[in-house]
């Protein structure tokens, strides 16, 4: 497959296992997590209210990827059926709050699955197939810092992201093609269909060459809609993208619309690159171009690039600079976690920081 530097919008590092042993079947439970921080500069800022308040330099989360912990296990229930699940909750590191979830406990994910040679059925709160395809054709891993999952969370904040009363069916992988469906139920006294999502993906995957694509559909309220983030906004969003692994060389590029009621409906073009130089370093980097398709005078260009030296399999050092520049009413940021909004000009950051994964 195309090389994936680290599962970190998906839970990974896998750490501590307890295992019990049934009458008929073996379960376990696994421990992981992720924590991240470092430090950040930008040149300049906005608030809330979209008032400058100038340079900024500040200990911030999850500069690399989201900091988080969880715990997930499998049973295997015979006959080539498993069950199993995954809890998974945001941590902010400098605060020991919640972040990169819907402010929940719980709030990255809490699923269970049954898995089997026809697929795999999951229930519960779920990334969507719209999110993993960006997470998919993201030339940087999608770190919170200057990637395209900047342009996903300004858009449509945690929708998408975390899906709360969910079911998805993902099929096995044939002759590379795998498609995956989601279903949000909604509802609210008196409407059904409030707070409904809808998304599905496809994709191909040879080992060299990756086409996805992926769109998603949302309405606003319903009973998900009492999140600390908000994870109902309504949008309806289409994704596209291809990318070819040249040895130690991977090159992505891909095309996604966000259609938000009441707001911009952007059009977003990204593309880049990673090259695993030597064992222990990783650069990378990407350029994306935002256009408001109401009114073009609304644009941006965010251009980023990051380098990860592998101390361990567990811990990696990183650096990353990023320059943006808006146009018109756009607001695009540098960064998920201290600089999500910019205001117009050109504003340039960086962060360092450290990873370790458990």
């Amino acid at each position: 497959m195309l090389k994936r530097k680290s599962a970190a919008h998906v839970a990974t590092a896998l750490g501590v296992c307890v295992c019990s042993t049934h009458a008929e079947a073996q379960s376990n439970v696994t421990l992981y997590g992720i924590v991240d921080s470092g430090f950040f500069y930008s040149s300049k800022s906005i608030d809330s209210s979209g008032n400058s308040t100038g340079k900024k330099f500040a200990l911030i989360d999850s500069g690399l990827s989201p900091s988080q912990f969880g715990l997930k296990g499998t049973e295997d229930l015979g006959g080539g059926l498993k069950l199993d699940f995954d809890l998974e909750s945001g941590i902010n590191m400098t605060n020991g709050g919640y972040n990169s979830s819907n402010g929940n406990f719980f709030g990255r994910q809490a699923w269970m699955q049954l898995r089997s040679d026809i697929g795999n059925l999951k229930m519960g709160l779920q990334f969507s197939p719209f999110f993993l395809t960006l997470y998919d054709l993201d030339p940087r891993g999608l770190a919170p810092f200057g990637t395209s999952v900047v342009h996903y969370i300004d858009n449509v904040v945690g929708t998408g992201l975390a899906n709360a009363n969910a079911i998805s069916y993902t099929s096995p992988v044939i002759a590379g093609l795998q498609a995956s469906v989601m279903y949000a139920f909604g509802g609210s006294p008196g409407d059904f269909q409030a707070g409904q999502q809808y998304s599905a993906s496809v994709k191909y995957d040879n080992g060299s060459l990756l086409l996805a694509a992926s769109i998603y559909n949302g309405n606003a309220g319903g009973t998900a809609a009492s999140t600390p983030v908000p994870t109902t906004v309504e949008f309806a969003g289409r994704m596209i993208g291809a990318g070819y692994r040249f040895g130690k060389l991977t090159v992505k590029a891909s095309y996604t619309s966000y259609k938000v009621a009441g707001a911009m409906s952007n059009n977003v073009w990204g593309g880049g690159a990673d090259f695993l130089a030597t064992p222990e370093i990783d650069v990378n980097a990407g350029v994306w171009y935002a256009s408001d398709r109401n009114n073009t005078a609304n644009h941006s260009l965010l251009g980023s690039a990051g380098i990860n030296y592998y101390l361990s399999k567990a811990t990696t050092l990183y650096g990353q600079v990023a320059v943006v520049n808006n146009h018109g009413a756009m607001t695009t940021g540098l960064s998920v976690n201290g600089a999500l909004k910019e205001g117009a000009g050109t504003s340039v950051g960086g962060a360092i920081g450290v990873r370790h994964m458990f």
